[in-house]
């Protein structure tokens, strides 16, 4: 199955693949398979997508949510600020986020290989278990630009940096949290237009919190660009979606994104109206493939989805959680 996830190119060969996942989650996870019994779901009777529950979110605070018996090779933590907070995702194949950031990477960019990477990630890059930090140092490695790393609080060197690569015509791409690109906009002016600015969300209590399209407007006048790219992600999910523009994220054919209710968690929100976020991500092999989000969202008419924000009493998180 890990492997034929990345092989899906219809919507019935992601419905069969869906349904394979949860019948063997139903049975292997143990968290899922109480949740589940205690809704008054039984595996078996489950015919289509649109049937299977989606885990709350929480569960990765309070459990441990893996499949079967097997040893973690990683385990991803998120930066809550206590330890109730704190979402963990045991991941016991490595190998498969690997897999499955690098190949959604390639479906919206190309080879990592095509740029420079430049990442801007306190907070992150300065504490242990941050899945986003492992996925852009090993984006770096496949990048294996010699001018490519990770930054702090040295703006100073990542501008002269930025104005180095723009004068050799590199395409560069510069990875960061809201708050330290604002940081850095706010410090320096470029004209890079070719440079691609990748916010992953989060201010982190830093500074207040922007509606999406200031902070974009405001960084494209730093920066000298025209649009500004955004990554959703998170720890408990081992694939990633993309925006290259105007905060409508895409999803890699492995992975979707469905809008609940927010007054009755079980069914879809109408159309043309905001919900919260529920994701499917098939390559959450060995943990929880089908997860309830509190985040809040809006699909669009060409099937892209933004992301509106936290929804009401949720726990601030890092990524996208813009208002």
């Amino acid at each position: 199955m890990p492997s034929s996830i990345f092989s899906i190119t219809t919507d019935d060969e992601f419905e069969q693949a869906c349904l394979s996942v949860f019948y063997r989650q139903a049975q292997a996870c143990e968290p899922y398979g109480r949740y589940l019994s205690y809704l008054g779901v039984r595996a078996e009777d489950v015919r289509s997508v649109a049937q299977i529950p989606f885990l709350p979110i929480e569960f990765f605070k309070t459990e441990r949510v893996v499949c079967g018996s097997a040893s973690e090779q990683v385990i991803f933590t998120s930066s809550g600020t206590t330890g109730a907070d704190t979402s963990r995702h045991y991941v016991t194949d490595v190998l498969l986020y690997e897999e499955s950031f690098l190949r959604g990477f390639e479906h919206f960019y190309g080879h990592p290989q095509k740029y420079c990477i430049l990442a801007l990630l306190p907070v992150y890059a300065e504490r242990q278990g941050s899945s986003l930090v492992y996925m852009v140092e090993r984006l770096m490695r496949q990048s294996a630009h010699p001018l490519g790393g990770f930054f702090l609080h040295n703006h100073d060197e990542l501008a002269k940096r930025l104005e180095l690569l723009h004068r050799q015509q590199q395409q560069v791409m510069l990875i960061g949290v809201s708050f330290a690109l604002l940081d850095l906009a706010e410090r320096y002016q470029f004209r890079f237009p070719n440079l691609i600015v990748m916010e992953t969300g989060g201010m982190k209590g830093r500074r207040r919190e922007l509606p999406r399209e200031e902070l974009h407007r405001s960084l494209c006048s730093s920066f000298g660009v025209e649009l500004i790219h955004s990554e959703y992600g998170m720890t408990e999910l081992l694939s990633q979606a993309y925006s290259r523009g105007g905060g409508r994220f895409s999803t890699p054919p492995w992975m979707r994104v469905a809008l609940r209710d927010l007054h009755n968690p079980f069914a879809p929100a109408a159309a043309a109206t905001s919900g919260g976020i529920n994701v499917i991500d098939l390559a959450n092999q060995s943990s929880c493939a089908f997860i309830e989000t509190q985040d809040l969202g809006r699909m669009t008419p060409d099937g892209t989805f933004e992301v509106l924000g936290r929804i009401d009493h949720a726990m601030p998180r890092g990524c996208n959680m813009l208002i």
